[in-house]
């Protein structure tokens, strides 16, 4: 059976990871979120693609666009419209992509505000099934409400998940590039 690597952590264990299988020749894409901080203030999160392509995921109380209703978790606002346009291509680039040799497609992450877009539940579902690609995503911890997405990429049987914390992440990293070379065979 291949193994499809979910984890739960940190964007800057996910970028090693990018780079380590990068670096051994496999094809990489997808995207990462990213703090954005004012002095020492967190006021949102970016999406970033692997290409380095950035745009707002969410903002500390920014209004939503004209006509868009309000996405929000705590005191954020999701930019529905800039996250579906960074994401959505490149998710789909990453799962149809021909050609020989197996494909990684990076969701970092799966979460709350990311959840509010139809269109990326559908992708992040066809990235999961698509042949010949392997995910290596993060989903948050259950605390509270189950997200009912996180919940069915946890009950999968081809998904494997890692619990990141801050004392075990630095060896985690190998374990994960192993996990996810090995789905590739």
């Amino acid at each position: 059976a291949s193994w499809d690597c979910v984890w739960v952590g940190k964007t800057t264990l996910i970028q090693k990871a990018c780079e380590a299988l990068q670096s051994s020749g496999v094809s990489v894409d997808g995207f990462y979120t990213q703090e954005v901080r004012q002095g020492t203030r967190r006021i949102g999160f970016d999406v970033v693609t692997l290409s380095g392509t950035r745009g707002p995921l969410s903002r500390v109380g920014s209004q939503p666009p004209p006509g868009k209703s309000e996405c929000r978790v705590g005191q954020y606002v999701v930019d529905l419209a800039s996250f579906e346009q960074l994401a959505l291509p490149v998710l789909r680039n990453a799962c149809s992509t021909g050609g020989p040799g197996q494909r990684v497609c990076v969701i970092d992450e799966i979460g709350k505000m990311e959840l509010f877009s139809q269109p990326f539940i559908q992708a992040v579902r066809q990235a999961l099934s698509a042949p010949g690609t392997t995910v290596l995503g993060t989903i948050p911890t259950p605390k509270g409400k189950p997200l009912a997405l996180v919940e069915e990429i946890r009950g999968r049987r081809d998904v494997a998940v890692f619990s990141v914390t801050k004392e075990n992440r630095n060896s985690l990293l190998s374990d994960i590039v192993t996990c996810v070379q090995s789905s590739r065979t």
